[in-house]
């Protein structure tokens, strides 16, 4: 995962690894994907993208 100290200051040092993102247009929301097995493991409450994750295309 991503370093993140300071804690609390709301900033991200470095990328988040072995995750990945996709948009769908379905739902309007952010999906995130694990990496390594394919699978989705989270869904963005708003219409943001997350912060740190890239994006696939």
């Amino acid at each position: 995962m991503a370093t993140n100290k300071p804690y609390g200051d709301n900033h991200r040092i470095g990328a988040v690894k072995d995750r990945s993102q996709v948009y769908n247009g379905k739902i309007d929301r952010f999906i995130k994907r694990d990496a390594e097995t394919g699978k989705f493991m989270d869904v963005k409450s708003d219409d943001k993208p997350f912060k740190g994750v890239r994006r696939e295309k």
